[in-house]
């Protein structure tokens, strides 16, 4: 099969990574990819995972099989309608079911049809209500931009004028353009944070591994949030009591109120989760791979990915069996300096050689551009070191050991990835 893949980061790369080992690749192109991705696939950086028409092209010249996307924006703006008119096969939800994660609002209604155990809300298209009803309810309260925001559109607040202040750079000073238009607005849950996917041809689905992410910046949860600084899998969190609580609370009824509206669910589904007092509550849902999730979840995969993929487009994905490695995977996000705000390009890598003769570590570019042989920074997360080893500690030690073989100039990783999985494994 001739695959395209969308997109140009660390999940991306994690996804070329695995389609690259199957039997079944004749060829395999990514737009627009990055520099770890050029050593495994054909890159094309000249055109956007947006631009429909160019992409369609592009498929019809080069034969393409099946286009794959790793990121959101694409499937949000209808990727999956445009290419089907036109004859190419894409894994991915069309662009109502990608409303799970381009509206909140939607996903917020699905759930409530579907009876999905989520925080209590209130959806707001006017800052006046939106501000008198936080004064009525006070705080701790989180306020929610409705559309896509990657992945800063959610203000936990503690106090009221913090919520208050959050509608005004949401709806008035619009600082997410027009996905600011509506808010949610909902109660703050307090519990521990998990990511459950699975796979869906739209009736039937597979769990994936399981994983945790960080999304503070600095260690102990501190800091700005991310895009996510690192993740580990599985997480002793979800046990298989849990495990049977999600699939039946969560996925079941979503797929099922999707297939009801008359847009059955192919591709990734994320849901991220908080577990409280043992029960799961939707935080929200992604319309495909988290990223780092991805970098740890599909190493530990088993099965030839695309032969997953396959069976999920024929609608046959209940003759499948996911196949998990024993080994942990923890995943550590080296990033520029000054991300998540404006941040520094153009750094020269060093230490990657090195990293190449460790056993069982890879390392999936995200920011990254190669020159003349030599690697460059170009975004805010660089690269994503991933090790698998025998437990979740001895995982730790060796990523770390091979983060500290990687330079360039003001690099910033945490330095406490996996070890959440501690207070579950009761370890000090």
């Amino acid at each position: 099969m001739k695959i395209l893949v969308l997109g140009g980061g660390g999940r991306e790369h994690t996804i070329c990574y695995v389609l690259s080992k199957s039997v079944k690749l004749k060829k395999l192109f990514c737009i627009p990819g990055n520099g770890g991705i050029s050593e495994i696939a054909d890159i094309v950086d000249s055109i956007s995972p947006t631009d429909f028409e160019s992409v369609a092209r592009f498929c019809k010249e080069n034969q393409i099989d099946l286009v794959i996307p790793g990121p959101e924006e694409p499937l949000v703006k209808g990727l999956r309608d445009s290419l089907e008119k036109e004859g190419i096969k894409v894994f991915g939800p069309d662009k109502i079911g990608a409303l799970i994660e381009g509206s909140k609002s939607f996903a917020k209604e699905i759930m409530s049809k579907a009876g999905v155990p989520t925080a209590k809300f209130e959806v707001f298209d006017e800052p006046s209500k939106a501000k008198a009803y936080i004064e009525k309810k006070g705080a701790p309260i989180v306020v929610k931009a409705d559309g896509l925001c990657a992945g800063k559109g959610v203000f936990v607040c503690e106090k009221k004028e913090d919520a208050i202040n959050a509608i005004e750079k949401i709806m008035e000073e619009k600082i997410f353009g027009e996905s600011g238009n509506k808010v949610v607005i909902e109660e703050k849950l307090v519990g521990e944070e998990a990511s459950y996917i699975v796979i869906t041809d739209g009736y039937s689905f597979k769990a994936l591994p399981t994983s945790q992410d960080h999304k503070r910046l600095l260690d102990n949860d501190e800091g700005p949030n991310t895009g996510g600084m690192g993740a580990y899998s599985p997480t002793p969190l979800i046990d298989e009591e849990l495990k049977r609580k999600i699939e039946e609370k969560v996925i079941k009824p979503v797929l099922k109120a999707l297939e009801k509206e008359g847009h059955p669910y192919l591709g990734f589904l994320y849901a991220g989760l908080m577990i409280v007092n043992k029960e799961p509550y939707v935080l929200e849902f992604n319309c495909r791979l988290g990223d780092p999730e991805a970098q740890v979840i599909l190493p530990r995969v088993e099965n030839d990915f695309l032969e997953i993929i396959e069976k999920a487009l024929e609608g046959n994905l209940e003759k499948v069996k996911i196949n998990e490695r024993k080994e942990a995977a923890v995943c550590v996000v080296m990033a520029s300096k000054g991300y998540p705000g404006k941040y520094e390009k153009g750094k020269k890598i060093e230490g990657l050689e090195k990293v190449a003769q460790m056993k069982d570590v890879i390392v999936f570019h995200a920011g990254t551009k190669k020159v003349n042989n030599e690697f460059y920074t170009s975004g805010g997360r660089v690269l994503g070191v991933t090790a698998l080893d025998k437990d979740i500690p001895s995982t730790i030690e060796k990523a770390y050991k091979a983060v500290s073989l990687i330079h360039f100039e003001g690099v910033h990783y945490r330095k406490d990835i996996g070890k959440r999985a501690f207070k579950y494994l009761k370890i000090n």
